[in-house]
């Protein structure tokens, strides 16, 4: 079968993508972007081969004005599943009162609560005087479909929907996460499209993460369209797979910069800030800092497609100053800081909180910066020896790396590595280095390379602000952030400068 797509906003020819059962694709795009009319398009040119299934029009009756197609309704759907049941049953009775040796058949029914049970197995679906209901653990009461939980119900939606679409015909699937937990999502739709290998699956959304899980589909993006021509701006996107495709995926019909940040996007610090220091980005958050730096790069490098920018951020984590310009050039910025806990020790974000709270800016900073240094300088030793660690490793992983024309090369190679290396004159180096700091008072210097995950609150910033403890220090750094008030926008500003990025000359006195 081929399915040809709509007319392009720049006037090329429609494109045309072939799908043969079982298959799937997928049609991505931001909200506004036009990918429902885009999806019913394609729905009018391919007639009565096309079924659509909507889980929010089948539970609640929520329509479009542009599409005549309707799906069918959850009510519709029992009630079907009841009327082939009983189908079944009384051409049973019948054959056998007619001595005919027959088996009982397997039906539609049976099929959904294989797959619903299977779902939510503390659940139980019940035939009584022909009707479908349900119970839930050990209670023995049953109750009607209208009880259902949203999530219960478009299990058993999607999946007698699916169930009764025509063979050979293409499965339209509107916004398949609704209503669902991503990973039942993933799950639900893998084993409905195994059950109906006869079939097309097409889901049109705007989650990346469900677009990322149907291997191998042909993903159409969506950016934006004209009503007037019934034209659209989209591309089919290259074949990809893991994190790259992924944040590829994620990025369609967004319509600010993109930020990729490390750390988990509910609990990090990173996920709390970045945001509110760059309010005109969308800021996404990987995890780890390799998903950040693959992320960025391969999203750049496909720039020409997408027409967008793209940034990301990572800790410094005791890297050197090559490595950090090397990561800036390649539009990942790196902090001048150890880690994401310094930044709220800045001298202008420590004295921006402590102006904000009523305290003096300079007796706040000045036992905030004591403590610090006198931390630092207790633990000069520890320091050296983990940013050594780290040197070493890095440089053993370059060596080792390298390539070899014969195992005696590699040998002699390894061999000699412990010359190379010099452990001893490198910790020696970073202990002058450290030294030097101390000596000056080289308080950002400091903040630069002391990685402890303990000192916002061994240097007491949260109480000499007038916090409880370290957390609500942090909330109130975010809720700051959130004001239009001058030292928010200094916040920001010290930032800023400590990724490396250009910021505003302060305005003229």
């Amino acid at each position: 079968m081929e399915i040809i797509l709509p007319p392009k906003l720049n006037g090329t020819r429609s494109e045309h993508i072939a799908a043969d059962a079982p298959a799937h694709m997928v049609i991505i795009g931001a909200n506004g972007a036009g990918k429902t009319r885009f999806t019913s398009n394609i729905i009018e040119s391919l007639g009565s081969k096309a079924v659509r299934i909507s889980a929010l029009e089948g539970l609640y009756g929520q329509g479009t004005d542009h599409d005549d197609k309707r799906p069918p309704t959850l009510d519709s759907l029992l009630s079907r599943l009841m009327q082939d049941e009983m189908r079944n049953l009384i051409g049973y009775k019948l054959a056998m009162a007619e001595g005919k040796k027959t088996e009982l058949r397997r039906t539609r029914l049976d099929r959904v609560i294989e797959i619903w049970q299977d779902v939510f197995p503390d659940n139980r679906m019940l035939i009584e005087s022909g009707k479908i209901l349900f119970s839930r653990g050990m209670d023995e009461s049953a109750y009607s479909a209208l009880r259902l939980s949203d999530g219960e119900r478009a299990v058993l939606y999607h999946t007698a929907s699916a169930l009764y679409a025509p063979g050979g015909s293409v499965v339209f699937v509107d916004s398949p996460e609704l209503f669902l937990h991503p990973t039942l999502t993933v799950s639900l739709w893998n084993r409905l499209e195994i059950l109906r290998r006869d079939c097309i699956f097409c889901y049109t959304t705007h989650d990346p993460e469900f677009a990322s899980s149907r291997n191998g589909a042909p993903i159409i993006w969506v950016r934006d369209c004209d009503p007037s021509t019934s034209t659209w701006d989209y591309d089919i996107l290259p074949a990809q797979s893991g994190i790259p495709s992924e944040i590829y995926i994620s990025l369609a019909g967004a319509r600010k910069p993109l930020l990729f940040i490390e750390g988990d996007s509910q609990r990090s610090i990173d996920a709390k800030l970045y945001p509110l220091i760059f309010p005109d980005m969308m800021v996404r958050s990987l995890g780890s800092c390799n998903k950040v730096i693959e992320s960025t790069r391969t999203f750049n490098d496909l720039s020409a497609l997408h027409k967008m920018d793209s940034m990301g951020i990572v800790d410094r984590d005791r890297r050197d100053d090559t490595e950090v310009a090397y990561l800036r050039r390649k539009n990942i910025m790196v902090p001048d800081v150890a880690e994401i806990e310094n930044i709220l020790l800045i001298e202008d974000v420590v004295r921006a909180m402590a102006s904000w709270c009523g305290k003096y800016p300079d007796r706040v900073f000045g036992k905030v910066r004591k403590t610090i240094m006198s931390l630092f300088r207790a633990e000069l030793h520890a320091q050296a020896l983990q940013h050594t660690r780290h040197k070493v490793k890095r440089l053993i992983e370059y060596r080792v790396d390298a390539r070899f024309a014969d195992i005696n090369t590699l040998e002699k190679h390894l061999h000699e590595l412990p010359d190379i290396l010099n452990p001893r004159q490198t910790y020696e180096e970073f202990c002058r280095t450290f030294r030097r700091y101390i000596d000056s008072d080289d308080y950002q210097s400091v903040l630069r390379v002391f990685n402890q995950k303990s000192m916002v609150t061994s240097c007491n910033v949260a109480p000499l602000c007038g916090f409880k403890n370290k957390d609500e220090y942090i909330a109130g750094v975010i809720k700051l952030l959130g004001t239009n008030r001058p030292e928010a926008a200094a916040i920001r500003t010290a930032v800023k400068h400590c990724l490396g990025l250009p910021t505003p000359p302060p305005p003229a006195e």
